[in-house]
């Protein structure tokens, strides 16, 4: 059975793995790639969209001042920005939190599907018994 459940375990692993490079786009994260100049996301150390704000005040009339940090080179920065880009960048974290459950989701019923495949072969090899509850 050790040998079943590791062949199994391994085709799991293959699905998920493609399935999270399909939903990146083939890479195995944000890369460098065309964005805009006020792109708030885009760490401006190391090219890394995954920038994300640390605190935020208003700063004047539709004005925020937004401190943010990049967990890739562990940039820390951040300045003043108009209400329209960090509309901009608010709309961005909703899409990355998004897809960050997506993923979650998708792991979670892999490896509740793993678990259940595991089960189904020990009962049919009559490997659980009563005393196993």
């Amino acid at each position: 059975m050790s040998d079943q459940r590791g062949v199994t375990g391994e085709r799991t692993g293959l699905r998920v793995e493609t399935e999270l490079e399909r939903r990146r786009g083939g890479h195995g994260g944000s890369a460098i790639g065309p964005h805009l100049a006020d792109d708030m996301t885009v760490c401006p150390c190391c090219g890394r969209d995954f920038v994300y704000p640390v605190d935020w005040a208003p700063a004047g009339r539709r004005r925020w001042s937004v401190a943010l940090r990049c967990p890739e080179c562990e940039w820390v920065g951040g300045g003043v920005y108009d209400q329209d880009v960090v509309d901009r960048f608010d709309e961005a974290l909703d899409e990355s939190m998004q897809s960050v459950l997506d993923d979650l989701e998708l792991l979670t019923r892999s490896n509740m599907q793993e678990r259940i495949d595991v089960f189904v072969e020990a009962l049919g090899a009559d490997l659980i018994l009563p005393e196993d509850f």
